[in-house]
């Protein structure tokens, strides 16, 4: 029998928080230093050897449809694996489907989305319910007599999986169904209708292309009625107890997310409440499409993360040409440019969460503007880095048996789901043009480097925000990559090591960011920054 060697060993048990210096300082900066010991446990969980079998063990049994039961009755049931339940109990006895809004305090939306930013690196299936069930709530404040029946509900943090009318369960979930086979991101082409019942609620009629999660408890829907496109709240039970009429076409067989159940369903009559002004749907319901792109944001910087700090650890323990991998200088320079982008995207992350926790006319410009650019550059970035990161780890990062496969196939997800880049990038354009002071703040953020490189890059960035560029459709996607990068430069040149700042600006203010990673000029400390990304274990 053959001896193996020169495997590394599997990077667990290890505190996913602790072993993570670029977030644990973004935490104690963006003002959530006081949830360290709560994320310090749940790192220190996340990482244990069982709850990553978990992940695995809920992609390998993916979600079931029932849609009858034997004797032809509608069930329009999901069913999952316990590791799925599991999992999503963690993340409610974390509170990260709804602490900010239950206990709002300074640095709550900070906490709440490093919380998050952990969880997502174990398994981004279970993220999507709680991400919507996050972004949900202050849509749901526009109905104030509804919002008092369902949100004592959604703070709560015992995780109840039975299919029961909400005034018998100790916690819910929310999901969301606004995408249609004939209109994907162009929603007032919607044709679901809503009717009036005459008693206040409404009856729905059509379908939607994409429902998210239909195993939650109820969903934010958009459908037209004769005032126009409006927002309601569907529950999966009627008042009166039996079973909504939601009924399930199928479950769809997505490229990655498998854990996760995202469905196609028709709506036969169903029951619903409306959720603030009639015929004015989008932007009733926009709110919650604004807190579930800085969930991308979150969640595309945790596959990052992840996906590095795999990569960093096989290359500490893996030996080629008698040399471990990671004191092998193109390697080196490699693992040193996953490490840029990656901690360049979490700085920019936790940065974007502390303007949810913050009032006042800078914080809702830098939100209206940072939070679509951010999205389209971020979650465009994260498919290269986890590609980049399953290389490193060659063959035995492309078999299942590795989480790098699901990690890759996860990448693309967040730049399709709530709005594409295009749509991204469009919306960067009209924040610009139609915010009051969106240049005068974003020319304060970016404000005060003496770095040269910074300085110019800003100087044209300048030009194009005030020039034939903010109207330019053609350009946006290039004013919005701008724009990302220009702030991910500033915040680390502010809060990271020079060699961080450097090589950062010296290769994506001066180089091409499209370009493949390895590619850093001479002069980096490649071996600082590759070792600043390693995990702790």
């Amino acid at each position: 029998m053959f001896e193996v060697s020169n495997q590394p060993p599997p990077l667990e048990p290890y505190n996913l928080f602790a072993s993570d210096v670029v977030l644990r300082d973004a935490v104690r900066r963006e003002g959530a230093g006081w949830a360290e010991g709560d994320l310090d446990a749940l790192g220190v969980t996340l990482g244990k050897p069982e709850t990553v079998k978990l992940g695995f063990d809920a992609n390998r049994n993916p979600p079931q449809l029932r849609t009858l039961d034997r004797y032809g009755h509608r069930l329009d049931e999901v069913e999952f694996h316990p590791s799925w339940h599991e999992l999503l109990a963690i993340a409610l006895r974390a509170g990260l489907h709804s602490s900010p809004w239950a206990h709002p305090q300074p640095g709550a939306h900070v906490a709440r989305a490093a919380g998050t930013y952990l969880l997502n690196q174990i398994e981004s299936g279970v993220y999507c319910p709680v991400a919507m069930t996050y972004g949900a709530v202050p849509t749901l404040k526009h109905a104030p007599d509804i919002a008092a029946t369902w949100l004592p509900k959604i703070y709560g943090r015992d995780y109840d999986k039975r299919f029961m009318p909400v005034s018998d369960k100790s916690s819910t979930l929310l999901g969301m169904g606004m995408t249609e086979n004939q209109g994907g991101s162009d929603l007032r082409t919607n044709v679901t209708r809503a009717v009036p019942a005459g008693d206040g609620s409404y009856r729905l009629h059509g379908h939607k292309w994409f429902m998210s999660a239909p195993m939650c408890d109820a969903f934010l829907v958009l459908a037209q009625t004769d005032r126009g496109l409006s927002c309601f709240l569907l529950p999966r039970r009627t008042p009166d107890g039996v079973r909504n009429a939601i009924h399930i076409i199928r479950l769809k067989d997505k490229l990655g997310n498998k854990s996760n159940a995202s469905s196609e369903v028709e709506f036969v009559g169903a029951y619903a409440q409306l959720i603030g002004e009639e015929g004015r749907g989008i932007p009733t319901i926009i709110e919650m499409g604004n807190h579930t792109r800085l969930d991308c944001c979150i969640g595309s910087s945790s596959l990052m993360r992840q996906a590095l700090a795999q990569a960093v650890h096989h290359a500490q323990h893996r030996t080629a040409f008698q040399k471990k991998l990671i004191d092998q200088p193109l390697m080196t320079n490699v693992l040193a440019d996953l490490a840029l982008e990656s901690e360049a995207a979490t700085v920019l992350t936790m940065r974007l969460a502390r303007a949810y926790d913050e009032e006042g006319e800078a914080a809702q410009v830098f939100r209206r503007v940072l939070t679509p650019a951010a999205k389209f550059w971020i979650c465009k970035r994260t498919p290269m880095v986890t590609l980049e990161a399953m290389e490193v780890l060659g063959g035995a990062g492309y078999i299942e048996e590795s989480i790098m496969p699901r990690l890759y196939r996860e990448a693309p997800v967040n730049s399709i789901w709530e709005g594409s880049g295009n749509v991204m990038c469009l919306d960067v354009l009209r924040a610009i043009g139609r915010t009051a002071n969106a240049s005068d703040v974003l020319r304060q953020e970016l404000s005060g480097s003496s770095n040269p490189r910074l300085n110019a890059f800003v100087g044209r960035l300048e030009k194009r925000m005030t020039g034939a560029d903010r109207n330019d459709e053609a350009q946006a996607r290039v004013l919005a990559r701008d724009l990302v990068l220009a702030m991910q430069a500033a915040l680390l040149i502010k809060y990271a090591p020079a060699a961080v700042a450097d090589a950062f600006c010296a290769s994506r203010l001066d180089g091409e960011s499209g370009d493949a990673f390895g590619m850093l000029p001479r002069g980096c400390d490649m071996n600082a920054i590759a070792a600043r990304a390693a995990p702790l274990h």
